[in-house]
């Protein structure tokens, strides 16, 4: 596995978190001030130096529970809230979207490339912020210095790493389905036409050559596909033309979204539930999970602003179904970091959760639309 797939994964995933984020809330008519201060704080606090700093050090990947829980602090850094049900569809959406995104990519080089889709596309999320603006364009020269030299097979690597950690989720989502690139079964449906990778040839031909290296023979064949030569290669300038689509936002039209179980995934995932015996690597994935999270500041109010929730659903109806219908063991649930021989780490664990706890008694004080309109200020 690769020590450098993890930048790739938590930024791409965070790009699509953001574009659901972004179309929900103009879907649901945030107000405008409100819905710019959701994202300026997200992406804030998604791109701070010190989480950058922690993230793009070579390591493992975390496990999907824990890189999970990343992400369900990152979604509620700002004054917006979202309950377990549109959390989880939320995490489904994103994980599905960046899954179709590196199966489809032409080399495993553009995997690099669909990074840089998002964060473009982050940018013209950015509203009034140069300082923001600034934390993102040095996230792109850190990718770009890091990865922009690395050799085809380190990147087949990296590939590889992101489609183990993609294995077996097989969620059905509205638009692909509608656009006939996945299955009733939740799998993906790979093209056989459009421009082939940078750098190869249309398929249909065959060259034989003697032990000279002398071509002697041209066999032609039908491949049955309709493919183009790809026309240049994508940039990896700050303003370049990536010419791959892969990444880009595919919410920018608005259209309902909805997340599908199929029955393989369920009976696999009643299958591996994670077993209660402890995982002797479990203690250091916290200790690095600690780390990163830790890396996040979160910018609390200044002032009385009130909050609102958010929700992933076309209906509060729909939401509550979903609730009740979600398989207990494919609902994450956040994780509690404990750590108590080494008296250091449990100091600095206790630190870093306390700063993302949301009391018990702002929740038990809140009407039921408080409680939905909860405050960053709370945690």
């Amino acid at each position: 596995m690769s020590m450098r797939t993890l930048p790739l994964l938590f930024l791409n995933l965070g790009g699509e978190m953001l574009y659901i984020l972004d179309q929900r809330l103009r879907a649901q008519n945030i107000p405008g001030d409100k819905a710019r201060k959701v994202m300026n704080d997200i992406i804030s606090t998604m791109f701070n130096q010190k989480f950058m700093e922690e993230l793009f050090k070579p390591q493992e990947l975390y496990s999907k529970k824990a890189l999970r829980t990343v992400y369900d602090r990152l979604a509620h850094a700002s004054i917006m809230r979202l309950n377990q049900a549109s959390m989880d569809k939320l995490y489904d959406l994103m994980t599905m979207a960046f899954k179709y995104q590196v199966l489809l990519c032409p080399r495993p080089k553009d995997v690099l490339l669909v990074t840089l889709n998002h964060l473009d596309a982050i940018k013209g999320l950015i509203q009034d912020s140069p300082t923001i603006l600034h934390q993102v364009d040095e996230t792109f020269r850190q990718l770009t210095d890091i990865y922009g030299d690395l050799s085809a097979g380190e990147f087949q690597l990296i590939r590889q790493t992101l489609l183990i950690f993609f294995q077996d989720l097989h969620i059905r989502v509205s638009i692909f389905l509608k656009d006939k690139v996945q299955n009733s079964n939740g799998r993906f449906v790979l093209p056989v036409s459009g421009p082939v990778p940078w750098g190869t040839e249309v398929p249909g031909l065959i060259r034989t050559f003697n032990n000279k290296g002398k071509e002697v023979k041209k066999t032609e064949f039908k491949h049955g596909g309709s493919y183009v030569a790809a026309l240049k290669e994508g940039s990896l300038e700050l303003y370049g033309d990536r010419v791959l689509k892969l990444g880009t936002n595919m919410y920018s039209v608005n259209r309902p979204v909805e997340t599908h179980m199929s029955a393989a995934s369920k009976n696999l995932a009643s299958r591996t539930q994670e077993s209660i015996v402890p995982n002797p690597l479990a203690k250091e994935e916290l200790n690095l999970l600690a780390r990163l999270i830790g890396g996040m500041e979160i910018q609390k109010p200044s002032g009385p602003e009130p909050g609102f929730r958010l929700n992933l659903f076309t209906t509060d109806e729909e939401e509550e179904q979903a609730a009740l219908t979600k398989p207990e063991e494919l609902s994450y649930e956040v994780i509690n970091i404990q750590a108590t021989q080494d008296q250091q780490t449990n100091q600095e664990l206790e630190r870093i959760m306390g700063e993302f706890e949301i009391t018990d008694q702002s929740r038990r004080s809140a009407s039921k639309g408080d409680d939905w309109l909860a405050m960053m200020d709370e945690l």
